[in-house]
C-alpha cells in the first residue's frame, strides 16, 4: 500500500497473541473513525484460516478496544466478499449483529462459478464468434502502457470524466512487485490494440479490476472475445471470475448496461458490505460465549 501513502493516513493494526501475528488490519484514517483501507478493492479484517470463532471474537474485541482507547470513536469496516476466503470466514458477519452496527453500504459483484457450466446470452455468443471470425489475438502483456494511455484512462475521461484509481505508474510499479498477482491481457486486430483487461488474481479468483475496449468493441466484439478466452482458457480451473461491481452513488444505483453484459456471461450478484461499529460497543462480545 505505500505507492498510495501520500492519499491516506495511515492506521493499520497488526494483532499479536504470546507474540505471534495472528491477524492484520489495513486501515486508514479519517478524523474519528478509522476506515478498512480505502486504496484497496476489497480489505476487511484478515487472519489465519486455522483460528476458531472464540479466536475471531477475541481479536476483533482487541480490536475495537485498542482503537476506542486511542480516542477513536468510529470503526468504518468493509467484509471480505465469501469468494476471496480459502474456507468459511462468516464470523464477522454475525459480529456485526452483537455489536449493532450500522449497514452503510452493500456492493453488488457479478461472479461467474467456474464450476458450473456456463450458459452466455445470444448478445456474448454472437461477440466471442464475432472476434473469432475477425481474427482477433489476445496476448498477455508485461508492460501496461497502451492499454492505459491509449484506452483506459481515454474512456473514464470521456464516459465518466474520471480517472483510473491507480496512476500508469502506480500499477506498473505494483505489477512488478506481484507480477503472479497482477496480470494484464490486450486484443489486436491487425495489430492494433483494440481492448485490454487487468486481472488481479487471487488462489480461487480472477478479478477483472479494470476494462476497456475502442470504439470498434461492439463491431469486433473483442471485449466478448477477450472474456470468453479467459473463461474458458486462461482461468478455467479457478472457482470464480468476477467481473466486480456495476455500483454508483455509494452503492445506491447500479449501472444498468454493465449489469447486463455481466450477466451476459452467466455472472451472478453477490454482496460486500461496508458498516460502521461504535468502538465503545467491544464491550457487548464480552456476554456472547455461554
Amino acid at each position: 500500500m505505500e505507492y498510495h501513502s501520500d492519499r491516506f493516513k495511515e492506521a493499520s493494526l497488526l494483532v499479536f497473541k504470546n507474540e505471534k501475528l495472528v491477524a492484520i488490519f489495513p486501515a486508514n484514517k479519517v478524523g474519528n473513525t478509522v476506515i478498512s483501507h480505502q486504496g484497496l478493492t476489497y480489505g476487511g479484517l484478515l487472519f489465519d484460516k486455522k483460528l476458531k470463532f472464540n479466536n475471531v471474537l477475541a481479536i476483533f474485541r482487541a480490536v475495537l478496544k485498542q482503537l476506542s482507547d486511542a480516542k477513536i470513536t468510529t470503526l468504518g469496516l468493509k467484509l471480505l466478499p465469501h469468494i476471496y476466503a480459502s474456507s468459511p470466514n462468516d464470523e464477522l458477519n454475525y459480529l456485526m449483529f452483537i455489536l449493532q452496527a450500522k449497514l452503510e453500504r452493500r456492493d453488488v459483484l457479478s461472479v461467474l462459478q467456474l464450476s458450473e457450466a456456463v450458459k452466455r446470452s445470444k448478445d456474448r455468443k454472437e461477440g466471442c464468434k464475432r472476434g473469432l471470425k475477425m481474427g482477433l489475438v489476445v496476448k498477455e502483456e508485461q508492460q501496461l502502457g497502451g492499454f492505459w494511455k491509449d484506452l483506459l484512462e481515454v474512456n473514464l475521461k470521456d464516459k465518466y470524466a474520471t480517472k483510473p484509481v491507480h496512476s500508469l505508474e502506480e500499477i506498473q510499479q505494483l505489477k512488478s512487485d506481484f507480477p503472479e498477482a497482477i496480470r494484464q491481457f490486450n486484443v489486436y486486430y491487425k495489430d492494433e490494440l483494440v481492448a485490454g483487461t487487468t486481472i488481479f488474481e487471487t488462489e480461487h479468483v480472477a478479478h477483472s479490476q479494470y476494462i476497456s475496449g475502442n470504439q470498434d468493441n461492439n463491431k469486433l466484439g473483442s471485449l466478448d472475445f477477450l472474456h470468453c478466452h479467459l473463461i474458458d482458457t486462461v482461468f478455467k480451473d479457478k472457482r470464480y471470475f468476477d467481473f466486480g461491481i456495476s455500483n454508483e452513488n455509494s452503492g445506491k444505483n447500479i449501472n444498468t448496461g454493465l449489469l447486463y453484459w455481466k450477466e451476459g456471461f452467466g455472472a451472478r450478484a453477490i454482496s460486500q458490505d461496508f458498516y460502521s461499529i461504535q468502538t465503545s460497543k467491544y464491550t457487548l462480545l464480552d456476554s456472547v460465549l455461554l
